[in-house]
């Protein structure tokens, strides 16, 4: 009889010791609060995990910053010291060059038509070009329509000339910036406030939710509805920490990443309209009447010096092109 328990503990705890090798916690990182769309991505994300492996895999999302700046968090993930994060996809441009083409101003004519271009295979190739990199590109999140909010209301190209404008930390939003003829000053989020309310910048450009969040409208009143770029965010997965999971797994948190969008899509939505009442009581002004067709005809060399490759032509075409 002793033996035959003796037998049953070992089986026992051989089992338990499988189980903890199985069980899988995965840590994720963004920059915005618990409340912020992105974040609601990301949790919905966790929650498919532990669904459809009955607890085995789960996420942990530190929010707010916690983890550090997005350029930070992107190094973590590169060493595998974190396992994914949530990223506007301007920061993975200098990283995998594909990314860059759904960050170029103008290219899309409508939230419609940017879902359905990274729906489709166009978004899967530019996630895919990632992978040489050390990231596995899992998702698109939704971002909005990125404006310039300013000072004074910007109505034409010809209003931002000299213009302090802040921009992400990005060579492709440097020129941009430069194209409209105003003076591009890169610097990370979190300076913004400071830098708007001492005059280091006259203006900055985001969409209507993140000019909310960060409280900037608390320091300039005038938000400019240009428009010019629909940069999406990416959730992209640590290549280190991807090459140990299992095939099944691998495609598990692949599907969970894909199926969480439209819950951010939604989060999104209801996020922009309770951020734009919230401006439009603290004392902000939307500018609707802004002349787009001005900034656009300005972006030609901002194509022409980034869309470089035959690759990238081709999926700048098709985006174009789609219906």
């Amino acid at each position: 009889m002793s033996r035959f328990i003796t037998t049953i503990l070992a089986a026992a705890i051989s089992m338990a010791c499988a189980n903890s090798v199985l069980a899988l916690e995965l840590k994720a990182a963004d920059y915005w609060d618990e409340q912020y769309p992105t974040v609601k991505g990301l949790k919905r994300m966790g929650e498919l995990l532990a669904e459809r492996t009955k607890g085995r895999i789960t996420m942990k999302v530190f929010h707010s910053g916690a983890l550090g700046t997005e350029k930070e968090t992107l190094e973590q993930v590169k060493i595998g010291a974190l396992d994914l994060v949530r990223v506007n996809s301007s920061p993975m441009n200098n990283i995998c060059q594909e990314t860059i083409v759904p960050t170029l101003p103008f290219l899309f004519r409508s939230i419609d038509h940017m879902h359905k271009a990274l729906d489709s295979a166009i978004g899967d190739e530019i996630l895919a070009s990632c992978d040489a990199k050390g990231y596995i590109g899992l998702a698109f999140y939704d971002s909005g329509a990125r404006s310039i909010y300013s000072k004074k209301p910007v109505r034409s190209i010809a209003d931002v000339k000299g213009m302090k404008l802040r921009v992400q930390q990005s060579d492709m939003w440097v020129s941009l910036v430069n194209a409209m003829g105003a003076n591009p000053t890169p610097m990370p989020m979190g300076e913004v406030y400071t830098a708007m309310r001492t005059g280091l910048v006259d203006a900055a450009e985001n969409n209507i939710p993140s000019y909310e969040n960060s409280k900037h409208f608390e320091v300039v009143k005038y938000y400019s509805k240009t428009e010019h770029s629909m940069a999406p965010e990416m959730v992209v997965f640590s290549k280190l920490a991807w090459d140990k999971l299992s095939p099944e797994d691998q495609k598990i948190i692949r599907q969970a990443a894909k199926d969480s969008v439209p819950a951010q899509r939604k989060a999104w939505d209801e996020r922009d309209q309770a951020s734009l009442k919230i401006v439009l009581a603290g004392g902000a002004q939307i500018v609707s009447d802004v002349n787009k067709k001005s900034f656009a005809d300005a972006m030609g060399p901002v194509y022409e010096k980034f869309v470089t490759t035959p690759k990238m032509k081709d999926l700048v075409k098709r985006v174009q092109e789609m219906k």
